[in-house]
């Protein structure tokens, strides 16, 4: 069974776009020609046996004047997407011979009725409408050429339908080469070339939902007077176009609430004293919420309310060094948010034996009932997920070339799992391992000396940001310590040794050595380390703390 995509010019000096699907709904033919007999002979091969023909031109036309009672009941549905259908009637010039349409049925001998069971048949379909529906669109794309549409506008338009078309029908060798002409394009005339196959493909598209999904199109008007066939226009498309409207209107308080998240997640780990390379965060941009929202499965809406069912329109990615880092990160946001939900994907996939996608995804939720998506990763499993994502998403792959890249990908993810244990392995067995002494008695601490020296101090801590011990040095020298030796005497002089400070903090997670110093500079100075400049950001924080030292 093939699916035939006809974008019919008026005259056969025009290009007309063709496009062909096979059964599973993969392209295996794009081109564009002229003639009638072009027409002919490039889909012969694919109407000889079982086909269905979308052609987005007039098949059946009746009345002397005015417009089809299809064009009209179309309209009433379609026209405040700004997709009616223009009037079509005999007495049109084009029209003189009569539907050039039928004569391209007649001559690749294809029955015309909608309600026919026959193998071979043509069906009249109407691109626009169909993009509304298939791609839950509130407006037509503005990729056709008219007064006062620039080249670049037309070719952002064109490339944004092809982005809807590629997430239905998987880009070929071909397709990929027209998106090259379209990106490359210097002149309108180009566009034009590709804007028919583009339409062609859709038409085929329309075509490939009749024959498999009936229930989900409609046609209006009647054979016996002209009908055009296009995808249902559903209540739940109005449903999503107004929910991107809303998500438009609540993107400015989105992106305060994902810069807020990302503080208070940032304020968590450090306080928690976990170690992590980085914490970003984002509001979903409307035109990637609206691409989601508009994604569609079998033709489908895959989302029938979007504004609750997507959960990543604020999303955290928290970038840690090892595995283990990743459960310590999601355990401790567990303590501090609400989770409403909690996946390992990569977990997910070794269990089903596959080396690939590897994330733990946290749906988190504020006291104020504010969610956000979580991602906590390994560096390298960002990179090879940063990596895959920008290749396949981009349809750069070629066709003939999926098989080995789908091999060398799962080949470099089972690398970088074993990568990430080795890492593992490397930091436990630092842990507690000799390092050199610094100097006790040198005046100045650097960052890299009070590393060494905490690393002997707390030998069972894990490692800490190294920023953080710059900063912890930086608060020492408010405290007029200026040697490792005086900070050691502090140390060994506290009312409150570590053993208390570990029973009082009760850590849950093993937290790094700068933590460990912290809370000791705390309950060695008390409320004068409190109302150290350097601690301004946390007073509450370290009073609470400070608190269950002395309870």
């Amino acid at each position: 069974m093939f699916y035939v995509g006809i974008d019919l010019a008026w005259g056969q000096r025009q290009r007309t776009g063709l496009a062909v699907l096979d059964e599973g709904g993969h392209l295996v033919h794009l081109s564009s020609v002229h003639t009638d007999e072009e027409i002919r002979d490039v889909l012969a091969a694919y109407v000889e046996g079982p086909c269905l023909v979308g052609i987005d031109a007039p098949l059946i036309v009746t009345n002397p004047t005015g417009s089809r009672v299809a064009e009209q009941e179309l309209n009433r549905d379609f026209h405040q997407f700004e997709a009616g259908a223009h009037p079509t009637n005999l007495g049109k010039v084009e029209m003189a011979d009569g539907p050039r349409g039928a004569k391209v049925c007649k001559l690749l001998g294809l029955d015309m009725d909608p309600r026919s069971g026959r193998q071979r048949r043509a069906i009249e379909v109407y691109p626009h409408p169909a993009t509304i529906v298939l791609f839950n669109l509130s407006k037509t794309l503005k990729y056709k050429d008219k007064r006062g549409r620039t080249l670049d506008s037309l070719r952002a338009e064109l490339l944004r339908l092809m982005d809807h078309v590629e997430r239905l029908v998987p880009p070929d060798p071909t397709w990929r080469a027209l998106r090259t002409q379209v990106e490359q394009a210097g002149r309108k005339t180009e566009l034009g070339r590709a804007e028919d196959q583009v339409d062609a493909v859709v038409c085929a598209y329309v075509a490939l939902m009749a024959h498999r999904w009936p229930a989900r199109v409609t046609t209006y008007g009647s054979f016996e007077q002209g009908y055009i066939v296009t995808p249902t226009l559903l209540d739940t498309h109005g449903v999503i176009r107004r929910a991107v409207e809303e998500y438009a209107e609540r993107h400015p308080d989105l992106v305060a609430v994902a810069g807020e998240y990302v503080a208070q997640v940032t304020s968590i780990l450090d306080e928690a004293g976990i170690n992590y390379l980085s914490v970003t965060g984002r509001a979903k941009g409307v035109d990637s919420f609206a691409a989601k929202a508009a994604r569609v499965v079998d033709g489908t809406p895959a989302y029938t309310d979007p504004l609750t069912e997507i959960g990543d329109q604020v999303g955290v990615r928290v970038i840690t060094y090892v595995r283990a880092d990743v459960a310590a990160v999601a355990d401790v946001l567990g303590t501090q948010l609400r989770i409403l939900d909690d996946r390992d994907l990569g977990r997910e996939t070794a269990r089903q034996g596959r080396f690939g996608y590897a994330s733990r995804h946290l749906q988190v939720a504020r006291d104020d009932g504010r969610v956000a998506q979580v991602q906590v990763r390994t560096v390298l499993q960002h990179a090879w997920a940063e990596f895959e994502h920008d290749i396949r998403y981009k349809g750069s792959v070629p066709a003939e070339h999926v098989v080995d890249f789908d091999r060398r990908f799962t080949l470099a993810a089972g690398l970088l799992e074993l990568a990430d244990q080795e890492f593992t392995t490397i930091r436990e067995r630092l842990r507690g391992s000799a390092v050199d002494e610094p100097d006790i008695g040198a005046v100045g601490i650097s960052a890299r000396e009070l590393a060494a020296y905490l690393a002997g101090q707390y030998p069972d801590a894990e490692w800490s940001r190294t920023d953080h011990y710059a900063w912890i040095v930086a608060l020492l020298g408010e405290l007029g310590i200026t040697t490792l030796g005086e900070l050691g005497n502090v140390l060994a002089s506290a009312t409150i040794g570590a053993a208390e400070i570990d029973a009082a903090m009760a850590y849950k997670y093993p937290p790094g050595a700068v933590r460990r110093l912290d809370d000791a500079l705390l309950a060695a100075y008390g409320e004068r380390y409190v109302e150290l400049p350097g601690n301004a950001h946390r007073v509450p924080l370290l009073q609470t703390r400070l608190e269950r030292m002395r309870s």
